[in-house]
């Protein structure tokens, strides 16, 4: 196995006897890659997170940090029956939203509808023991920032990016003289790897694909139980959407996508897991078991950018 060395460069606390000055340490990690695409697929080099960055550039450099761009109410809650389905707009490798997919985002109900799904799925996080070890504080704003990113990704306004020109440096000490400054997606999953409430020998590994899993049949679940997916057309491209970008958290998580949307339509699924808080049937799987799992149809590598 090839093995990738990251350095991430994170802010510590002010030094006192250096009159304030802003001290860095480098935190190292390693971990294994698998094939050729992995280094690509390295949360430094994502396309996403790169043109992350450069939006956020582009607000500060504009001024427009302190504008919040609204949803246009008058298209929200119109939702007519889809003729057809929004194909996933990815140009390279990047998410671009377009208007269909800022169509999509209004007609589902814009930021206020996608408030309700994101508060309703930290519910679900935070009550999953799973998922809670990778939260260091329940405090903190995750449902709205959830929210404007998925607004802004899928093309209405630029919530998200401007709410981060204006967000105040913060940096949070996640144990173990790890200290990291909070302040985009690949930070915020730096610090969920390094979150105190994991056990010491998992403190800082990478996701793996039964925490993928788990995250998206809560996530798509709290969708549904919101009333985001009662649009169908947004529910499919929904689905595909977090196909694309949960593969910069663990590249084999794709295809389990479309599976992990359907397990919260059998209410068999929901009333053993509501008992327990656990999801035996992912636990301990090796990638070939959990592929065996899949319609053959959806063992394959090509979606969701195949339709």
């Amino acid at each position: 196995d090839l093995e990738e060395v990251v350095t991430v460069q994170v802010p510590a606390l002010p030094d006192p006897g250096a009159n304030g000055a802003m001290l860095c340490m480098k935190m190292p990690w390693s971990r294994k890659r698998e094939g050729p695409d992995s280094a690509e697929s390295s949360p430094r080099n994502d396309p996403d997170f790169v043109q992350e960055a450069t939006d956020l550039e582009e607000v500060k450099s504009q001024g427009l940090a302190g504008v919040i761009s609204p949803t246009q109410e008058k298209e929200v809650g119109q939702v007519p029956v889809p003729q057809r389905l929004v194909p996933l707009s990815v140009v390279g490798r990047t998410h671009e939203p377009n208007k269909e997919t800022a169509r999509l985002i209004r007609e589902a109900g814009g930021r206020e509808a996608v408030l309700r799904f994101t508060t309703a799925f930290y519910k679900k996080a935070f009550a999953d023991p799973h998922l809670d070890q990778f939260i260091r504080s329940h405090d903190d704003p995750h449902g709205e920032r959830f929210a404007s990113w998925i607004v802004e990704k899928l093309g209405d306004g630029r919530p998200w990016t401007q709410e981060r020109a204006n967000r105040p440096a913060c940096p949070m000490n996640l144990g173990h003289g790890v200290i990291v400054d909070v302040h985009d997606r690949s930070s915020a999953h730096a610090a969920a790897w390094h979150s105190p409430k994991r056990a010491r020998k998992d403190w800082g590994k990478h996701f793996k694909l039964e925490d993928c899993r788990v995250w998206m049949r809560l996530h798509f679940w709290a969708a549904r139980e919101s009333g985001m997916f009662d649009h169908a057309g947004f529910a499919d491209y929904y689905v595909k959407f977090i196909g694309h970008f949960i593969r910069v958290y663990e590249q084999t998580a794709p295809p389990f996508a479309r599976d992990s949307a359907r397990w919260s339509l059998n209410p068999q699924n929901i009333a053993r897991y509501e008992a327990s808080k656990c999801m035996d049937d992912l636990a301990g799987k090796s990638l070939r078991e959990a592929l065996a799992d899949l319609p053959a149809e959806e063992r394959g590598t090509d979606w969701p950018y195949s339709g």
